[in-house]
């Protein structure tokens, strides 16, 4: 698949991920409906909605984690670098290293800060300087002066907010274009939130990232486009209702359930 993909930046205007007709099943229950999308480079695209309208469930589909849901179907295209990333010629470990993911709840493996950052790295076969490459991704998020001389004790013993920059070390060790982040503070406390905040702006100038949150402030702080996400009543199936500029989104809404919801008329 290496040959597949080219380096830089995604054609097709400047979007590192195009999303066409994106439907997504879970055995007989249609999740998510009929989804166009567009994720511009070097952006951060929020993803926001009630809950059960498949805020998560789309970031999964950016790069194949739905594969490992056993009763999960999806249909319809998602394009990175000008590759259908669905292509039955399309290795999905490939594509879960160009497009990263960090989760909800920091995740740390049960070994040392070090291996955190380097064990991705390495299952990847990368041959140059590791703990380079380790200080270098740990100074990216922020962490490596307050654990350069603790790298050898576990990920574990670091406070939440903490393992969380980790794990996003850990994502970008890789060297992936894309990182997706599925509500990545809503484990953490107002501090180390207000970190992850001031974190992901500064990564935008170099990894596109797309975050799913819940919190609206949260998206009209960090953001620069917005998705918003509802849910269709009589079949609970998710659908997107518009996307722009988080200003425009927030602002001006073009529909009225938009609207409603950034209003708290529901949701």
């Amino acid at each position: 698949m290496a040959s597949t993909f080219i380096n830089g930046t995604a054609p097709g205007g400047g979007y590192a991920l195009t999303a066409s007709r994106l439907q997504v099943w879970y055995g007989d229950f249609h999740a998510v409906s009929d989804v166009n999308l567009e994720v511009p480079t070097h952006r951060i695209t929020a993803i926001i909605g009630p809950s059960g309208c498949g805020k998560s469930t789309i970031l999964r589909t950016f790069n194949r984690m739905n594969d490992l849901v056993d009763v999960a179907r999806v249909e319809g295209s998602v394009h990175y670098q000008g590759v259908d990333i669905y292509g039955p010629d399309v290795d999905p470990v490939e594509v879960r290293r160009r497009i990263g993911m960090v989760f909800q709840k920091p995740n740390p493996f049960p070994k040392s800060i070090f291996e955190n950052v380097a064990w991705g790295a390495r299952i990847h076969g990368y041959k140059g300087d590791m703990e380079q490459l380790v200080e270098e991704s740990l100074r990216r998020v922020v962490l490596w002066d307050e654990v350069k001389d603790k790298l050898s004790q576990s990920g574990l013993s670091l406070s939440g907010g903490q393992q969380q920059r980790l794990c996003i070390a850990r994502a970008i060790a890789v060297q992936p274009d894309i990182v997706l982040m599925d509500e990545p503070c809503s484990a953490l406390d107002p501090i180390a939130t207000l970190h992850i905040e001031e974190l992901m702006r500064d990564l935008a100038a170099q990894y596109t990232i797309v975050v799913v949150t819940h919190n609206m402030q949260q998206a009209a702080r960090v953001s620069d486009y917005t998705a918003f996400f509802s849910v269709i009543s009589e079949t609970r199936t998710g659908e997107l209702v518009e996307v722009g500029p988080t200003d425009r989104i927030f602002d001006s809404p073009e529909d009225p359930r938009t609207n409603d919801y950034i209003t708290g008329r529901f949701g």
